[in-house]
């Protein structure tokens, strides 16, 4: 009894320091959303080259999830996550030299540094927050601390706004140049986070991986895992892509007619109703499975949609933002359905729905294309691809492949 008490007390500080990482790499995600908008305006681009800050961003995940993987299974969850935060320092420091020499290539190559680190982090943390405690609270656990990754989320966009969006006239040089007070401020924290993780103990959860009774045969014959892959990736490409555009969108005519400087400031209700519903998603999933959770908030987020795309003025800017609450609860309960019962092969299961997370590469990309070619209000309608395939998620593609069969 008193060691399982022990046992408790070590998990719960560990999910803690956790929480802080989520956190992190939550602020740092949502800078994108002012970062594009900027650089669009510094370099003058079109949104689909817009959008290569995404598909930079993102597009480490697919690279860099398995050699995550590797490195965990070899080093430990510790180094991992020191591991990560180091090479996150690194990347942030990069946006000097890139708006020193005003020079887009060198920004999106800033961009992978850093996002590859934040990989490190996510192969490490999720499956961690998972297994750190009851299997049955996993996803209540895992929405808890996606909730202070949106409260980071919620707090970037006025951060960046303030700090970033400039009025227009500024020169070339300067406009560049305002990222990076907030870039080096950010690697500054990074090292000294890295610097912390260092010195502590992160309990181990081996034994917590191996109680399964699936731990053997190819990792591909998990089906709620395989289809997981494409939840994650089309889940997490509509939420980035979303983000992305909301500054742009704010400021057609027929929508809100808002300069960048006020359209900055409203992303932030879009993380901040995705920080809610997490809060409450953890809460709700004492009591109600996760996967009827996650079929409500797609069937939400498809009408949200529809919304936004059938409407004008206000009525359209705001069933974009409340997209935010409906986003909060799937990212945690399809990485948790998507684990349960992989046992030893959690590690590499956590490795492949970290690459799915290159969906936030390719479908803002595709939702850029939509937009240069029939307008931004129109390319909303990618939603109804992603948030689709997310309802068939929760009601069907999340059984074990036996209740499949």
């Amino acid at each position: 009894m008193i060691d399982e008490q022990k046992q408790s007390n070590t998990f719960r500080s560990a999910f803690m320091l956790l929480v802080m990482l989520f956190f992190m790499w939550g602020f740092i995600t949502s800078l994108n959303d002012i970062l594009i908008p900027h650089l669009k305006s510094v370099f003058e681009l079109s949104y689909t080259e817009a959008m290569l800050i995404q598909f930079c961003f993102f597009g480490s995940y697919f690279a860099m999830s398995m050699p995550a993987s590797l490195i965990i299974d070899k080093f430990g969850y510790t180094k991992g996550i020191v591991t990560g935060l180091v090479v996150m320092g690194f990347g942030a420091l990069l946006f000097y030299p890139a708006s020193v020499i005003v020079f887009y290539p060198l920004f999106l190559f800033a961009l992978f540094i850093l996002a590859s680190g934040i990989t490190i982090l996510q192969v490490a943390a999720n499956p961690f927050v998972a297994a750190v405690g009851d299997p049955r609270t996993a996803s209540s656990r895992l929405n808890l601390s996606q909730g202070f990754n949106s409260l980071a989320h919620t707090i970037a966009p006025i951060f960046g706004t303030y700090l970033i969006l400039h009025d227009p006239g500024e020169s070339l040089a300067n406009s560049a140049e305002a990222v990076q007070l907030p870039y080096i401020g950010l690697a500054v924290s990074l090292f000294l986070l890295a610097l912390f993780f260092s010195r502590i103990s992160l309990p181990s959860i081996q034994k917590a991986e191996s109680s399964s009774s699936i731990e053997t045969g190819s990792i591909w014959n998990h089906k709620q895992l395989t289809f997981g892959v494409i939840a994650i990736f089309l889940y997490v490409g509509i939420e980035v892509s979303i983000g992305g555009f909301l500054v742009n969108f704010f400021g057609e005519p027929d929508i809100a007619n808002m300069p960048e400087k006020i359209a900055g400031n409203y992303v932030s209700y879009y993380w901040g109703g995705a920080m809610v519903g997490r809060f409450v998603g953890s809460a709700l999933l004492q009591k109600i499975k996760a996967e009827r959770l996650l079929a409500i908030a797609a069937i939400g987020a498809l009408t949200l949609v529809l919304i936004t795309i059938m409407t004008t003025g206000h009525m359209a800017m705001w069933a974009i933002l409340l997209v935010g609450l409906c986003n909060s609860v799937m990212f945690p309960n399809i990485f948790t359905l998507s684990i349960s019962g992989l046992g030893k092969q959690t590690s590499r299961g956590s490795g492949l729905l970290v690459m799915a997370i290159v969906g936030g590469a390719i479908v803002p990309l595709i939702q850029g294309l939509l937009a240069d070619s029939f307008g931004v209000q129109i390319s909303f309608s990618v939603g109804f691809l992603c948030y689709g395939y997310i309802l068939f998620y929760a009601l069907r593609g999340y059984r074990l492949k036996e209740a499949i069969i």
